[in-house]
């Protein structure tokens, strides 16, 4: 009896020192380690008796360290993967804000010269003589638009304001104010986004001066648009600013 109990007693002991031989390093709260080592036991028992519960014990608790680093590894690549992933999205969001950025300032550049060009026309006329009536009628000139908006830039702000003080001066002109937008998104909306980019431009004749009743205001949505390419659309997101002489001839008030 008391030999098998010393057996036992001595091979207990061997399963603790090879266990902390065999598995290395220490390491805190594997969960594979002690499946390894009982798992390893019991097979090493079976296989080679107590020796063989020693070693086996120890082989379990070193293949349960694998075990654990493996899944680590997974766990890691999956976090990898999706940190790809979002920077994927982040350089996509910036190349949509940068070509947004850079359409903005191409209408910019443009609605600044298209507008510049008219004032400096009713300028010129205006230097020239008190009542340029006859000499503006027909004259045209665009404001234009950002991509769904209606707020008037600061420049062309300006710009409506010299026209509004040139026909200020010319009591026979009236002034047509004609609202259109590019062909993106629905009727209904666009529609409705023209509408408010005329009434826009109406707004600012009249606080310059202009009386309501020299002013013809009208909305066309995307009815009219042409354009295929971005810098068409650009063109097409506009107020069109039309002076003629009152009476000189009907103007039509519907999109064609």
């Amino acid at each position: 009896m008391n030999v098998k109990l010393s057996r036992v007693m001595l091979t207990l002991g061997l399963v603790g020192v090879s266990a902390a031989a065999l598995a290395g390093e220490p390491k805190q709260g594997n969960p594979q380690e002690p499946a390894g080592f009982v798992t390893g036991a019991v097979i090493g028992a079976f296989a080679g008796g107590p020796i063989g519960a020693v070693v086996g014990a120890g082989l379990g608790t070193w293949l349960g360290n694998r075990v654990h680093r493996a899944s680590e590894a997974k766990r890691a690549e999956a976090q990898v993967a999706m940190l790809q992933t979002d920077n994927a999205a982040l350089e996509t969001a910036k190349t949509a804000l940068l070509d947004e950025q850079a359409e903005l300032l191409q209408t910019n550049q443009t609605l600044t010269a298209r507008v510049s060009d008219l004032s400096k026309q009713v300028e010129t006329v205006e230097n020239a003589k008190s009542d340029a009536s006859q000499t503006l009628d027909g004259l045209e000139g665009d404001v234009l638009f950002r991509t769904g908006s209606a707020e008037i830039s600061p420049q062309a702000a300006h710009q409506v304001q010299v026209l509004a003080q040139a026909v200020a001066k010319s009591p026979s002109l009236k002034i047509r104010v004609d609202g259109y937008a590019d062909p993106r998104g629905t009727a209904e909306d666009n529609m409705k986004l023209s509408q408010d980019r005329a009434n826009a431009v109406r707004d600012l004749l009249m606080a310059a001066g202009i009386d309501e009743q020299v002013l013809e205001v009208n909305a066309y949505g995307k009815s009219q648009s042409v354009a295929a390419d971005y810098d068409g659309y650009a063109l097409e997101r506009r107020v069109r600013l039309t002076l003629q002489i009152d009476g000189g001839g009907a103007v039509a008030r519907n999109a064609e």
